[in-house]
């Protein structure tokens, strides 16, 4: 049997207070932070899968120099765009600068549009083996031998829990559990038990108020649609198509790279190509933008303790300063 490994520490931050500002593309987060970081002692923590590479400023709507000088910023321009940045490294730079941030005695703000670094960052992440390509083959190969009814048989012996939930056909399934429990010597559903604590931890520090979540989401759809094609316009007449082709000049970037995946670099780069009109460069970026926003929305809506502001009312930014007085009021170690 495998040596169980040590799965690394990425359960919530419990009782380190700080809080999250969040919201999609073009609400507005950018100024709600600087609002903040004006009347209180914070530094701003971006959660932002595209802020984090160098290179990559005008696509990502980067804060300026003058905003990044305006408090101090953490997690942006810390990759090249060659490489990955995944959640689980958010979480654990995340947690360092929280503990960080309070020993100097400031209140973390995070701020940001990638909802999953939000949740893996709340909720946890789940220590779960990542996938084995030879495991994997292996198991393919035993299982045209002897067939997915015997292999289900097989995981019943090592994870009864799991295999009780599976169909006898359920090959998919079937062979994820399996692999999960050769390459650690765990059964799936010690992972799966081990995920519903760190959930279970979770919501027990968001109601003793550890953390709290703000969220900028406008009323009316339009709105924002508009604030993003006009976002989309200021980056054309920036130079955001010389960005992208300085970017291809390096030579050592590809379009499956996760930084050449972000909305507007992937759009830009594919018109490079001559995979369509340059011309539609404009509405192509602009309904990618669109979709993103509507996912960001759609993840907001599902987290039941968001504190929800109307970010295309007039008195959006002093219900943000009212939403951040209420948390550091009732909070008992609150922030002066």
């Amino acid at each position: 049997m495998p040596a169980t490994p040590n799965p690394p520490d990425c359960t919530p931050s419990v009782g380190q207070k700080y809080l999250s500002l969040a919201g999609p593309t073009a609400a507005g987060k950018t100024a709600a932070a600087l609002a903040i970081a004006a009347r209180y002692p914070v530094e701003i923590i971006s959660v932002d899968s595209a802020l984090v590479y160098r290179g990559m400023n005008i696509g990502t709507a980067k804060p300026s120099a003058c905003e990044l000088a305006a408090a101090r910023h953490h997690l942006i321009d810390i990759r090249d765009p060659l490489q990955a940045y995944s959640a689980a490294e958010f979480v654990g730079d995340a947690q360092q600068l929280i503990t960080d941030i309070h020993a100097r005695g400031k209140l973390p703000l995070l701020v940001g549009g990638t909802m999953l670094y939000f949740k893996a960052l709340a909720d946890g992440l789940d220590p779960m083996p990542a996938a084995n390509a030879e495991v994997r083959a292996a198991l393919d190969a035993q299982a045209q031998a002897i067939g997915w009814p015997a292999m289900h048989a097989e995981l019943a012996a090592v994870d009864p829990i799991t295999a009780a939930r599976l169909a006898p056909a359920d090959s998919q399934r079937i062979q994820r559990a399996l692999e999960v429990y050769r390459v650690s010597g765990l059964p799936l559903s010690h992972f799966h038990a081990h995920r519903d604590a760190i959930k279970k931890e979770a919501a027990h520090a968001d109601s003793t108020g550890a953390t709290a979540l703000i969220s900028l989401e406008p009323e009316d759809r339009s709105w924002l649609h508009t604030r993003i094609a006009q976002r989309f316009d200021a980056m054309l007449a920036q130079g955001f198509l010389e960005e992208v082709k300085t970017l291809r000049a390096r030579g050592d970037l590809n379009p499956d790279l996760a930084s050449m995946r972000c909305v507007g670099y992937r759009q830009a780069w594919e018109a490079l190509d001559g995979l369509w009109p340059m011309a539609d460069l404009r509405d192509r970026g602009i309904f990618a933008t669109r979709q993103l926003a509507k996912r960001q929305i759609t993840w907001l809506r599902s987290m039941p303790h968001r504190h929800a502001v109307a970010c295309d009312q007039p008195d959006a930014l002093q219900q943000v300063l009212q939403q951040v007085r209420a948390v550091l009021r009732t909070h008992p170690n609150r922030q002066p």
